[in-house]
């Protein structure tokens, strides 16, 4: 996803779609999205990190795997009624190790991916709340942040 803002984003924008080839879908929302942003999405990846480095034989992706389903599964129940019966009938009966594996490549259950940028900073604060309660140090929310630095 990206945010048109200037000239140049419209332009840049034109020349991607003029060189897709034919046929291709493309969608465009007026205003910016409500999706998390690329900042957010940076932030959760180094939190993975560094969460893995703080809990013995715990990998980025189990991190991940745990947050989503202790702190973003919650937040999208309680938001989402459609959200909340699929996965009350569906994954909620499961053990919970299947659970987790669920949550975690290659069946990366989708979670986050779901959540508006207030859901996604709801999904950040207990994700500080949780993993601190297991004396895991984050680097704070207002941090900088290196560019390139993916999710």
């Amino acid at each position: 996803m990206k945010i048109i803002e200037t000239e140049s984003d419209r332009r840049t924008l034109a020349k991607q779609i003029d060189a897709q080839a034919l046929p291709f879908t493309v969608s465009i929302w007026k205003g910016k999205s409500k999706a998390r942003t690329d900042r957010q999405n940076r932030l959760q990846r180094r939190w993975m990190i560094e969460a893995a480095e703080q809990l013995d034989g715990w990998t980025p992706e189990e991190v991940r795997g745990w947050c989503k389903l202790h702190c973003g599964v919650p937040i999208l129940r309680d938001e989402n009624e459609e959200y909340r019966e699929k996965y009350d009938r569906v994954i909620k009966p499961m053990p919970y190790e299947t659970k987790r594996e669920l949550m975690m490549e290659p069946f990366d259950f989708p979670v986050t991916r779901h959540m508006t940028t207030k859901q996604t900073n709801r999904y950040f604060d207990t994700i500080i709340m949780e993993l601190g309660k297991m004396d895991v140090e984050l680097t704070p929310p207002g941090a900088p942040l290196i560019e390139n630095e993916r999710e």
